[in-house]
């Protein structure tokens, strides 16, 4: 237990300051980069409103669930298929955030073929999409108008950033970071050299781990690490780093329902096949890394080394996602159990994070006769008050990527 405890304190010492910084500049771009300026620059049918996607999905901190609502509301935009493709691949994959936490834990190497690598992906599988794929006809307008926000910019700065990201990512942090210490601790030295040194049956392996479940791009990164310890090649740990965030079994059957089944065929072929292509390459250079060099002295007795400013880090991050994912799960029930005639609850599958509860808001806000709509993600709920049916409200929900169940 004391060698957990000291590797997961190493761990989270060393990306603290990096992931504040993210963080902070996440939030940065959200409050200063309106929604309409992708719009703008993805709607043609073309290779540079696929280049422009990727550009801007690279830097964004969406991870593979909250890009499907994005993605969906450029799609009823105008975007491109090939854009919106490019876009769901790169986006994913990698964030400031990520790319910063990266740099901390893996190194430079790490960090810049990270973000390449996204924006390759993302842009040969736009693409492809554009190449293989016609362009609906339908030119029916679709209200996706941005709820607005309020307070200051300097307040919504760090109200994203250090609490709606939080609550986004924060649980699968804390996870991420707990299976890095306990691969450091548990698993045996050089594990992955005696279950095959056959570096592309590694990436097959994790392959067939990663793309069903649920990884952030950024709580991936302690996990890979450990991994890459444990004698797991560099160009696997790639492969998880890429496919991992950038798909899962949920985002695939939204993207089947709402853009098609050559799409999402494309879609998982491109990411499936290009993180190979990338690992092999990451291995044929011999790009070395020694992650956390310090991690294996955190097992010492003297216990852990890290600077007071590193402490500091770790204290203020682990308080704010505390207190995010206590007001997540436990906060704002003021208004449960509270209805009138005027007020329904429904149950909304499919909602992982803040940005999958605004698409859902900002869809049923559009339906005539709705005064107000709030969604909740962790308790599947969307609370409507108005006079519009429901299966005018459930078209909404289903239009933007969900399934209202009742």
């Amino acid at each position: 237990m004391k060698e957990f405890l000291y590797s997961l304190l190493t761990v989270t010492g060393e990306m603290s300051p990096y992931l504040l910084l993210g963080f902070l500049i996440a939030g940065i771009l959200h409050v200063f980069v309106p929604g309409r300026f992708y719009a703008k620059y993805l709607s043609r049918n073309n290779r540079f409103s696929v280049l422009y996607a990727a550009l801007l999905g690279v830097p964004l901190p969406l991870c593979s669930c909250g890009v499907i609502p994005t993605a969906i509301g450029l799609k009823n935009e105008k975007a491109s298929k090939g854009a919106v493709a490019s876009f769901l691949i790169a986006t994913p994959q990698t964030g400031i955030d990520s790319i910063l936490a990266t740099f901390s834990v893996l190194g430079l190497g790490f960090a810049i073929i990270r973000p390449v690598a996204a924006l390759v992906t993302g842009v040969c599988g736009g693409l492809l999409v554009n190449r293989l794929i016609k362009e609906d006809t339908d030119n029916t307008p679709t209200n996706t108008a941005c709820c607005s926000e309020s307070g200051s910019k300097l307040w919504r700065v760090l109200h994203y950033a250090f609490f709606e990201m939080m609550q986004d990512i924060g649980l699968r942090l804390i996870v991420g970071l707990i299976l890095a210490a306990l691969i450091q601790v548990v698993v045996p030295d050089e594990f992955f050299l005696r279950f095959g040194s056959n570096a592309l049956l590694q990436m097959l392996v994790i392959l067939a781990i990663a793309v069903p479940m649920y990884i952030c791009s950024t709580g991936s990164i302690p996990v890979a690490a450990a991994l890459i310890m444990k004698g797991l090649s560099p160009g696997a740990a790639l492969v998880m780093l890429m496919a991992g965030p950038a798909v899962n079994m949920a985002s695939i059957l939204v993207v089947r329902k709402s853009l098609g089944n050559r799409f999402t065929t494309i879609y998982l072929l491109v990411i499936i096949g290009f993180s190979i292509l990338f690992g092999l390459l990451v291995n044929a250079i011999g790009l070395n890394i020694t992650p956390l060099a310090n991690l294996d002295a955190c097992c010492a007795e003297e216990g852990v080394t890290l600077s007071p400013f590193k402490w500091l880090c770790t204290i203020l991050l682990t308080l704010l996602i505390l207190f995010a994912l206590f007001m997540k799960f436990f906060g704002n029930h003021s208004h449960d159990g509270e209805t009138d005639n005027n007020t329904t609850v429904y149950t909304v599958e499919g909602m992982h994070c803040s940005h999958c509860e605004a698409a859902v808001e900002r869809a049923v806000m559009g339906v005539p006769g709705i005064t107000s709509a709030k969604a909740s993600a962790p308790r599947k709920t969307l609370t409507v008050t108005g006079n519009a049916s429901a299966s005018a409200i459930r078209t909404a929900v289903e239009t933007a990527g969900y399934k209202m169940s009742s």
